[in-house]
């Protein structure tokens, strides 16, 4: 398990479990754990962010988070990937409560369900709070829409139906918070 040297807060991801690459992963690995823990780093509608870890081909992360996710009313989870205005890479999103059994999230080929369709909005220098669902961009999923009360393990798999070309292929995770 790789953990950062500091806790990124209650409301973020605080290790990396696993991370098994696919094909043209790469992108954000010499940074890691610490480039997908603590609050996402957007760049906006028009600009994907560089603050990132490309999966690659249908490969995965696996993340816990530092707080319990909890199903309360609306969204719960935000998951940060760095689309922009006509270029997405999905992910399928699933959670679980001890690390081993996950439910995802359906994620269909347009999108749909999908992580890695909204622009990221919030960075630590734009006062955009990052766990607000109305405000901070990203893609929001509700627990209580795949039938889960509680989790505390996150795990992201790319679709397999992305681009792949150099090191910075598939979906790319930003950051991961427990919405408020």
């Amino acid at each position: 398990m790789l953990t950062a040297c500091e806790p990124s807060g209650p409301s973020f991801a605080m290790s990396v479990v696993s991370y098994e690459p696919g094909d043209n992963a790469g992108f954000g690995q010499d940074a890691l754990p610490d480039i997908v823990l603590g609050p996402p780093q957007g760049s906006g509608e028009r600009a994907g962010s560089l603050h990132v870890l490309s999966l690659g081909n249908e490969g995965s992360i696996v993340l816990e988070m530092d707080g319990i996710i909890e199903d309360g009313d609306g969204a719960d989870l935000l998951v940060f990937e760095n689309p922009f205005t006509g270029f997405n890479e999905y992910g399928v999103v699933g959670v679980s409560e001890d690390g081993e059994t996950f439910t995802e999230w359906p994620c269909a080929d347009d999108g749909t369900g999908c992580a890695g369709v909204n622009p990221v909005l919030s960075h630590p220098e734009n006062g955009i709070d990052p766990t607000d669902p109305s405000t901070a961009g990203g893609d929001a999923f509700d627990l209580g829409a795949i039938g889960v009360e509680r989790a505390v393990f996150v795990r992201i798999r790319d679709t397999g139906m992305n681009e792949y070309l150099g090191n910075s292929g598939g979906f790319d995770l930003d950051a991961l918070s427990i919405a408020q």
